[in-house]
């Protein structure tokens, strides 16, 4: 275990700046008021991208600083990498909405900062405690954003549920964490491998169990996915959005390091949770978007079976399942931006439309919105030689190898049934008479992020070795 010294800081430099930058953007925030929203907006997309070039500048050399609480390596550096995009992204397709939607509040950009620390916290965390408190401050700015709009009756409402929600299950997460030290003696995920290695306690794999539970909610992984649909709806959209590209993310990257290395002694046990877990989310995200008819609860219950597809990786328990997993991810990502970009154009008469009915006609009257949420919802139905396609194969080309057949072949039964929801999309733009058409001031950040992420899986299929082999290579410092 090391000791602590200022150089063993540098690996933390990205989070240390980001944390100066939110206080001083705070100040900045108090001292100029809500004017200064846009102002704030912009500084902390630049202060992301200087965090990511100080951590493109540290090498991942798999270090463990701070008594053991922090590492960095490979795994952390590719998560890091995706969930700082992720930022930048939601910010960039949220400075015009948050004046369109009376939402001019400085604190906005702030809060997304501090989740953005917490989430880098997690990701690199080798310790329960600084788990716990990555993922307490991420989850603290994620209850007020999802209420940020007060006076707004679905927005508080959304915010009250996803807090009730998110305390139980940071208490099962606590409850948890005491068992497993009280059965292990640490909290260090080092030795904790070690020690179930060693012994495995009925103890321990019942804190596990309530580990498992509470982390499951952060990913709305079924049964623990009840949240998702009323918080998607009733919440801002840029909020959404957020909610749907970055913090999923990470909870995922804290699973995956959780399961395959303190908890890897047991996987025999956990192997059983996750299956029922990708099994239920798969199933219950096809079909309960069949029903759907509010674009943002549709794009909850499509999170919910994406969720699913990726824990198969996990089950895999394999390189090969984890690659599979980087890969999707970081291609739901892609298409999730893409997505909500569009979605947040939805605006008529000075107010936002959610309905898929809204979009009638949408060929017609803006057709380059058409086209590309049309390549969008392709992709995400898996559609070749789209990207989305190609996330998937790796995914059941994993369950294959590892004899997982029952969920390969429900993923791809499940495919099939969530393209009809998604083909829908297509068939209300392209063929239902136009509705009256949106409104056309489209702010560059917007167009920028809906471009990218079109040519992104449209041109995926011409090189797809490099992210898979960052993936591979990302994976194999876990083993």
């Amino acid at each position: 275990m090391s000791e602590f010294n200022l150089s063993s800081l540098s690996v933390m430099m990205p989070e240390i700046f980001l944390a100066i930058a939110a206080m001083v953007l705070l100040v900045a925030g108090v001292l100029r008021g809500n004017q200064s929203t846009r102002f704030i907006c912009n500084a902390a997309m630049v202060a992301l991208v200087v965090a990511l070039l100080i951590m493109l500048g540290c090498e991942p050399s798999g270090d463990i600083v701070l008594n053991g609480m922090f590492t960095h390596d490979p795994f952390t550096f590719f998560m890091k990498f995706l969930i700082i995009i992720g930022l930048i992204v939601t910010l960039a397709l949220s400075v015009q909405s948050l004046y369109q939607d009376a939402i001019i509040k400085f604190e906005y950009p702030i809060l997304v900062l501090f989740a953005g620390i917490g989430m880098l916290i997690m990701v690199s965390a080798n310790d329960m405690m600084s788990l716990y408190v990555g993922l307490e401050l991420q989850s603290l700015s994620l209850y007020v954003l999802a209420s940020i709009r007060r006076t707004h009756l679905r927005s508080a409402e959304s915010g009250m549920k996803y807090f009730i929600l998110g305390a139980i299950s940071s208490g099962m997460l606590l409850f948890g964490i005491s068992l497993v030290y009280g059965f292990t003696g640490s909290t260090n995920f080092d030795v904790i491998a070690s020690t179930l290695a060693g012994e495995v306690s009925l103890g321990g794999v019942i804190g596990f169990v309530f580990i498992l539970a509470a982390l499951a909610f952060k990913i709305s992984a079924v049964p623990f996915h009840m949240w998702t649909p009323d918080v998607y709806e009733g919440a801002p959209t840029p909020v959404t959005a957020f909610f749907a590209l970055v913090p999923k993310i990470a909870a995922m990257a804290l699973i995956i390091r959780l399961l395959f290395i303190p908890f890897f002694a047991i996987s025999e046990q956990w192997f059983q949770m996750v299956w029922f877990l990708s099994f239920a989310s798969m199933a219950v995200g096809a079909f309960a978007g069949l029903r759907q008819h509010n674009i943002k609860r549709l794009l909850a219950y499509s999170s919910i079976g994406n969720i699913g597809y990726a824990l198969i990786g996990i089950v895999a328990g394999n390189e090969m399942g984890l690659s599979a997993i980087l890969v999707y991810l970081t291609l739901y990502m892609v298409m999730t931006a893409g997505v909500f970009g569009i979605v947040l154009c939805m605006r008529r008469d000075g107010a936002a439309v959610e309905s898929i009915s809204d979009l009638a006609g949408l060929s017609r009257n803006s057709p380059w919105l058409a086209y590309a949420l049309a390549l969008l919802m392709f992709s995400m139905s898996g559609i070749p030689p789209l990207a989305g396609f190609f996330g998937k194969f790796m995914v059941f080309q994993a369950a294959v190898h590892s004899g997982l057949y029952i969920l390969a072949v429900v993923g791809v039964l499940t495919s099939v049934v969530a393209a009809y929801y998604y083909l829908r999309i297509i068939k209300t733009m392209f063929f239902d008479e136009p509705a009256d058409k949106f409104e056309g001031n489209i702010e560059f950040g917007r167009k920028l992020v809906i471009t990218l992420s079109v040519a992104f899986i449209v041109l995926f299929i011409l090189n797809p070795s490099p992210l898979v082999e960052m993936a591979q290579s990302a994976v194999h410092s876990l083993f």
